[in-house]
């Protein structure tokens, strides 16, 4: 009869997980058994919190949820940042932790790894924790989790199992039912929306993350509806160069300006928040004369005013809308959608301008690639406006959470997602320092993967910031390593290049016998924004 632990793993193969981000040790050595010979990969980062972000990159990429297997105490302790990045963004991921014997549990006796409350803790960020006291708790709490996983807003679930409950005898179990399929919304809903959309005059759709594996609807409807699309961050990619797409950000005033004019907006899969919709702090939302909303989450629809909300699937909602729209004659949808780009990219600084056009030849030379950010100059200025070719293709933690250290680990997640797409990752010096030793776990599995490293120096957006605020710049200058030696170290090929287009598209054209990760370090002065 297999354990817990061989149970465990049983179960993540019926569901279909192939990979599994994860540093073993003394708590979950159980937990592994039977792992080398399910055919499910594991992968070794260097931290616990690169694990739990390769998982968010894995899962991003996928669409699928994104394992990570951590040890009891400061492993599920360092895995809390990525989960609250996964939870801000959505992103489905399930955490497995061991926990100390079951008789020891709360009783501070000073045991190996011990916390107070491991679940409690870890609860704060997850949509669910739950804790395997017995061995027929296993299978309902996994199922329960991927369940909900595929049907609901995504985000982290966490499974503690304790480590004399992990050797238990487990019976056999059945194959996984098939998920729940997306949800639908009510047709009544869906025809009063359709009628409304119809009779409105100058529509505009609001898309966020929730509809980026709907592009195709989303495109038919906006034609339909003769609608500018305003692209949010984790949008970007649908609708490339789309003559109704508007790929900038609605904290801009001209994208701001375009949602005011329209007399009606159907937000899709958007929750609305701040680092999108108010990123300078202004304290309001763009104005909105009338607003439907779709969303899979009831919670995230109660938290703003509309005249309609529908809870569904965005795919699912967006195709039973065009089965109800008919085409409206073709108005002035496609010149208030460039109106508004031109105005946008004007409004950016000229600095931001030639960030952007680095931007546009990274993806150039990687056409369909996967772009994951840190939180640094290229990307916040990416994040005002940048129109990507790959929808679901520019992903990064400069929104929300904006957990620094997030990309180089979460683009190794997504290279195990999408083997055979390119995945380039931007981060900062500063950003980049937070997680330099996952290069190691690129390097080890020959990911063909391009690092590019924008060094400025230090903090230069906190920098200036606080110098904007009048205060003195105070811990913003750490000095970064010598990132050719780094790059050596990992038995990576590296190019030092200035930030000019000329010399990144170089450094970018493919090498001839040139295999596994490689760094591009780009020698970039002080920018302000």
């Amino acid at each position: 009869m297999p354990t817990v632990g061989e149970a465990l793993v049983e179960r993540l193969k019926a569901h279909g997980v192939t990979h599994v981000f994860g540093i073993p040790g003394v708590h979950t050595v159980e937990l592994y058994r039977g792992l080398a010979s399910s055919g499910i990969a594991h992968i070794t980062p260097r931290h616990e919190q690169g694990a739990g972000f390769m998982a968010d990159g894995y899962a991003r990429a996928s669409g699928k949820p994104g394992v990570a297997f951590v040890i009891t105490g400061p492993g599920l302790t360092n895995t809390l940042t990525a989960m609250a990045q996964a939870r801000a963004d959505s992103v489905p991921m399930l955490v497995v932790s061991g926990v100390n014997k079951t008789h020891t549990l709360g009783r501070g006796l000073g045991c190996l790894h011990e916390l107070p409350d491991q679940l409690a803790l870890s609860g704060t960020v997850s949509i669910k924790a739950a804790q395997i006291a017995t061995a027929a708790a296993l299978v309902p709490a996994i199922d329960a989790a991927f369940e909900a996983m595929s049907a609901e807003r995504g985000g982290p679930y966490h499974i503690e199992i304790p480590i004399d409950v992990a050797k238990h005898d487990h019976p056999r179990s059945g194959p996984a039912a098939a998920l729940a399929a997306p949800l639908a919304a009510d047709p009544g809903q869906i025809g009063a929306l359709a009628a409304a959309l119809m009779g409105a005059q100058k529509v505009v759709i609001l898309a966020g993350g929730g509809a980026k594996r709907a592009e195709a609807a989303l495109g038919e409807l906006a034609e339909k509806l003769d609608a500018p699309v305003v692209l949010t961050v984790n949008a970007r990619g649908m609708m490339h160069r789309h003559p109704l797409g508007i790929p900038a950000s609605p904290s801009l005033k001209a994208v701001r300006a375009a949602i005011a004019e329209a007399d009606m907006v159907l937000a899709v899969g958007t929750e609305f928040g701040p680092t999108d919709y108010d990123m300078y702090a202004l304290g309001e939302m763009p104005s909105m004369k009338r607003l439907a909303r779709i969303d899979i989450c009831a919670g995230q629809l109660a938290r703003h005013e509309a005249e309609m909300c529908l809870q569904a699937d965005a795919g699912a909602a967006l195709e039973a809308l065009l089965a109800e729209v008919r085409d409206k004659p073709i108005g002035d949808g496609a010149a208030r959608a460039e109106a508004a780009r031109k105005a946008a990219w004007e409004e950016l600084s000229e600095d931001y301008r030639k960030m952007c056009g680095l931007l546009d030849v990274i993806r150039d030379a990687r056409p369909g690639a996967l772009i994951v950010g840190d939180s640094t100059q290229p990307i916040y200025a990416g994040n005002l406006y940048y129109d990507h070719d790959a929808a679901g293709g520019w992903f990064n933690a400069a929104t929300g959470f904006g957990a620094l250290g997030y990309a180089i680990p979460a683009g190794i997640g997504a290279q195990f997602a999408q083997p055979d797409r390119s995945v380039v990752v931007i981060a900062g010096d500063g950003g980049a320092q937070f997680s330099l030793p996952e290069l190691m776990t690129a390097a080890q599995e020959k990911l063909p993967m391009t690092f590019i490293i924008w060094n400025n120096g230090g903090y230069g957006e906190i920098e200036l910031t606080m110098e904007n605020a009048d205060i003195d710049v105070v811990g913003c200058d750490p000095k970064p390593p010598l990132f050719e030696h780094i790059a050596a170290s990992c038995g990576m090929p590296y190019v030092r290049v200035a930030a000019e287009p000329h010399a990144l598209a170089e450094a970018l054209a493919p090498k001839a016998g040139q295999s596994g990760p490689v760094m591009i370090e780009i020698d970039a002065p002080f920018i302000a924004s």
